[in-house]
């Protein structure tokens, strides 16, 4: 099969932390001779591309993101994704699924079975009768072939690569599938996807990171605040199957619409759900204007480090660690606890294949997968009133943000000792 190198980009963004001196963040990296290892007859290893602000650290196994690590309010460095310090804390985990990329198929297929062209598949189960994320070896679970470098920009690039046989956990066709990460000059972290088969088959790629806003599992991510602006998710039966149904989020505890701190809703059961994108709310990413559509805010008011998440996909999984079960011991010792992690997943829908209803997966010979999505990063500045980080900002005259002064002028970049941010000018003067 042909090689292709892929088309299809996702970003992740992270704006510098303004005014602030950049701490050393090499206490953070991750040792790459503890994921020296031979797997399945291929050499693991760890790989790492750094730019002057931020470093991101990958593993083959798994094309697996093993640290993210951005700057938070203060300039203080934190790396926000769950993991271990070895590839022996991978293989040993409870959870197969922190950082890695999931397929053929992400999410579930109910009772591990799908039909194309009148003729029905049977997969390989994992999670009682269905398979999830691709089945019990699904690509999270394989060493792909990777390699660094840097791109015609001097752009440090991370390639992975796999082959998927005909038969693989009970897929239909040789499944050709790249991801590149690159870290631009601007600190964006750009994720390409693409997949290519010789017989049709389902394929739903997507990145699985567990996020934590504060830097450390031991603060739960249920003080995180999050919008999701979908007016729609599918709701499910037994076994997190959907029911092919598409439920408006309008008076129920799903409605993340506005932002809302994650743990003051589902508050005992929490969440595992696919949220039903629109147009409403999109915006677009400076570098690739009018590709993507927003689809999540999250931001952590004690770090004020905050996620935006744009996608081209039709549906974003919002997990937020119900499973998490504190057996787990990740970076740095610390406890993977309920609710320690937050899943973002731009996806199609789950059980897609078996839903006529929901958008095709189905890709066929000649035809090309892409997945855009879009992860950026930044800081919310305490004096821009950037209601996200659940700050609130009054001005000298009692005008909240939003309000105007007398004289027309916005309160929205008012802080609470009644000065303008950036320019350090009085909110409550009208200037002429």
């Amino acid at each position: 099969m042909k090689k292709t190198f892929i088309a299809l980009a996702a970003i992740v963004t992270l704006a510098s932390c303004c005014c602030n001196k950049k701490s050393d963040y090499s206490a953070l990296k991750l040792d790459p001779a503890n994921f020296e290892k031979v797997i399945d007859g291929k050499q693991v290893q760890l790989f790492t591309i750094e730019n002057d602000n931020m470093a991101v650290q990958f593993t083959n196994y798994g094309a697996r993101m093993t640290s993210l690590i951005v700057p938070d309010r203060n300039g203080e460095y934190k790396d926000v994704i769950w993991g271990f310090d070895s590839i022996d804390g991978y293989l040993n985990s409870q959870d197969h699924f922190a950082g890695p990329v999931v397929g053929r198929f992400a999410n579930r297929i109910a009772e591990g079975k799908f039909s194309i062209d009148g003729v029905e598949y049977n997969v390989v189960t994992n999670e009682g009768p269905n398979q999830l994320h691709g089945g019990p070896k699904g690509y999270y679970a394989c060493v792909w072939d990777g390699k660094t470098g840097i791109n015609e920009k001097g752009e440090p690039v991370m390639e992975f690569h796999i082959l998927s046989p005909d038969g693989d956990q009970g897929f239909p066709g040789n499944l050709e599938a790249w991801v590149t990460y690159t870290l631009t000059k601007d600190n964006a972290l750009v994720i390409n996807y693409k997949a290519v088969t010789d017989k049709a088959t389902p394929v739903n790629l997507t990145f699985h990171p567990y996020l934590n806003l504060h830097g450390t599992t031991e603060k739960s991510s249920n003080s995180h605040k999050l919008m999701i602006p979908a007016d729609g998710f599918t709701p499910c039966g037994p076994g997190l199957i959907p029911t092919g149904e598409i439920q408006s989020v309008e008076g129920t505890v799903n409605d993340f619409r506005q932002p809302t701190e994650i743990g003051s809703r589902a508050k005992e059961e929490g969440y595992d759900l696919n949220f039903v994108l629109g147009t409403q709310g999109k915006q677009c990413c400076k570098s690739e204007c009018g590709k993507y559509a927003l689809a999540a805010v999250m931001a952590e008011p004690e770090t004020g480090i905050k996620l935006e998440v744009f996608t081209d996909k039709p549906g974003i999984q919002f997990y937020s660690g119900p499973a998490m079960n504190g057996k787990d011991v990740g970076k740095r010792g610390q406890i993977f606890h309920r609710f320690s992690g937050v899943a973002l997943e731009t996806q199609d829908f789950p059980d897609a294949p078996n839903h006529a209803n929901f958008p095709n997966t189905i890709l066929r010979p000649g035809e090309t997968y892409t997945h855009n999505a879009v992860f950026k990063f930044s800081v919310c500045d305490k004096c821009k009133g950037d209601k996200n980080c659940g700050e609130k900002h009054e001005c000298k005259d009692g005008k909240k943000c939003g309000e105007k002064h007398d004289c027309g002028e916005k309160h929205g970049d008012c802080c609470k000792d009644g000065k303008k941010a950036c320019d350090d000018k009085p909110c409550d003067k009208c200037e002429k």
